[in-house]
């Protein structure tokens, strides 16, 4: 790149100094749930709160859910609220004391109602029932290994070929077997209807194995409601491309997804489901141990800041914080130390300006004809660059229409003007949105005054800049992008 070429592209990417493109979910718990912390996490850069309904009680929910909606109104930030079910997680049973499993010692596993001495009890009932002999199962995140020499149903008898420590409440993994267990147990159905209840914006899905238990998801919520399906499961990676195709948005959940596969295929697997996230223009996110350390530490480690450096250069939407912000010691200084390397990396001259790396392509290769919003997302892009834009704005009515361009990754912010706070807050989890809300009847008129003043308001542009608008027309209509026009401020 020419130094003018570099020049031009500094120019176009003028910013709000506090607008991070990349995303921040944060999980809240007994370390973030009091109203002082939840409004200091408003302020640093939470963009979506995230609530682990294997955690948290519904009373507790309920309550949350308000103070989160009170302390992103006070700071004047739309927050979306993301419920995370529950899921099939097989764990240990209770057990009296922890149990030292030696290699090669021999194990039963069976259901919890039914272990005697030192028998591991699962919280699974029909274990002996999917399980063959030869398969592995992976106790504590994967840190003990058991091979399954016979089963005599409803036991399991195993060897251990890694051992351990096993204490009470350890997960379960049975990587490469298909486990017949139903996507949505009981709980989830009921913690379903609570978080239609509080209005949860995104309802994650726990443990998919295949776009059916998505499509059975989607079939109890209403269409304003966003399903996210965790990509944690060895099926799911064998099924990405049609789970892609029903969910509204993705996880790379790497703490499960680390168990079913050996941990040195993650990292490929990670940045295959990015890019099919990106090229579906569905919202994709990366959790699990972004910034383990700081549970205990007031600043992470060089590894764990490369990592989320690599994450948005991956092309991540949105990177998740767990236990950091749950359970740690430092949470707020988790969610600073996250926008320090966000913003290092997205303003690093030459590195984004020019475009993404993502192999995000502008224009997707192929003979075959693309789908209209795409191609008029690749249209948006070009125009940015030949016009020298500062921004970009979008119309949207279901976010639609900001995710599509979103998907292509701009060199430039995204004002996405919509009629309704749910789809604003809902574009929170969307990289390099900014979403405002025009109350007043959307007209293209009354849309492009409200994005005029938020433009200027924000410094994103100046009188004379020429704006590229991207919209969907009629406005009405749920789904259509069609339209590209060219605005001066």
């Amino acid at each position: 790149m020419s130094a003018t070429e570099f020049g031009i592209l500094r120019a176009m990417s003028r910013n709000d100094e506090r607008f991070l493109k990349t995303k921040i979910i944060c999980t809240i718990g007994p370390a973030s749930w009091d109203p002082a912390t939840l409004e200091v996490l408003c302020e640093t850069g939470m963009d979506v709160a995230r609530l682990n309904m294997s955690h948290t009680e519904p009373d507790q929910v309920r309550a949350l859910a308000r103070q989160i909606r009170d302390c992103a109104a006070s700071c004047g930030r739309p927050v979306a609220l993301l419920i995370d079910l529950q899921g099939t997680k097989i764990r240990v049973g209770k057990l009296p004391q922890p149990l030292t499993l030696s290699p090669g010692s021999q194990v039963v596993l069976t259901p919890g109602d039914l272990a005697t001495g030192r028998d591991v009890p699962v919280t699974y009932p029909s274990l002996a029932s999917d399980l063959s002999a030869g398969d592995r199962v992976l106790l504590s995140d994967g840190q003990i290994e058991l091979q399954v020499r016979q089963v005599r149903p409803p036991r399991v008898e195993a060897e251990v070929v890694v051992g351990g420590s096993l204490s009470s409440g350890r997960g379960v993994n049975l990587p490469g077997v298909s486990v017949k267990a139903p996507s949505l147990t009981d709980k989830d159905l009921a913690d379903i209807d609570l978080a239609l209840e509080i209005g949860a914006e995104y309802i994650a899905l726990s443990f998919v194995r295949s776009a059916e238990n998505v499509l059975e998801l989607r079939k109890r919520v209403a269409d304003d409601v966003l399903v996210l399906a965790k990509i944690e499961k060895e099926q799911a990676v064998r099924e990405l491309e049609l789970i892609l195709e029903a969910a509204d948005a993705v996880m790379v959940a790497r703490g499960d997804l680390g168990s079913e596969l050996p941990f040195e295929q993650v990292p490929l697997v990670q940045k295959r489901i990015v890019r099919g996230a990106n090229a579906r223009y569905r919202p994709v996110v990366i959790a699990t141990q972004m910034l383990e350390s700081m549970t205990e530490h007031p600043q992470p480690t060089r590894a764990e800041a490369s990592d989320v450096a690599n994450a948005v250069l991956d092309g991540t939407d949105a990177v998740l914080l767990s236990a950091e912000t749950a359970i740690g010691r430092f949470p707020v200084e988790s969610v600073r130390a996250l926008t320090r390397v966000i913003r290092e990396v997205e303003s690093a001259g030459g590195v984004l300006l020019a475009g993404p790396p993502y192999d995000v392509s502008a224009s997707p290769p192929g003979r075959e004809p693309v789908p209209t919003e795409v191609a008029v997302a690749c249209a948006t892009l070009e125009a940015v660059r030949a016009l020298r834009a500062p921004a970009i704005v979008t119309f949207t009515r279901s976010g639609y229409t900001a995710r599509v361009v979103s998907s292509r990754r701009p060199p430039v912010p995204i004002l996405a003007v919509t009629d309704t706070e749910r789809v604003q807050r809902q574009l929170s989890l969307v990289w390099g949105v900014l979403a405002v809300v025009c109350r007043a009847e959307p007209t293209h008129e009354d849309m492009w005054e409200i994005a005029r003043a938020e433009l200027q308001r924000r410094g994103l542009a100046v009188p004379g800049d020429r704006i590229v608008v991207t919209a969907g027309v009629p406005f009405h209509v749920r789904g259509t992008t069609n339209m590209v026009r060219i605005e001066t401020l």
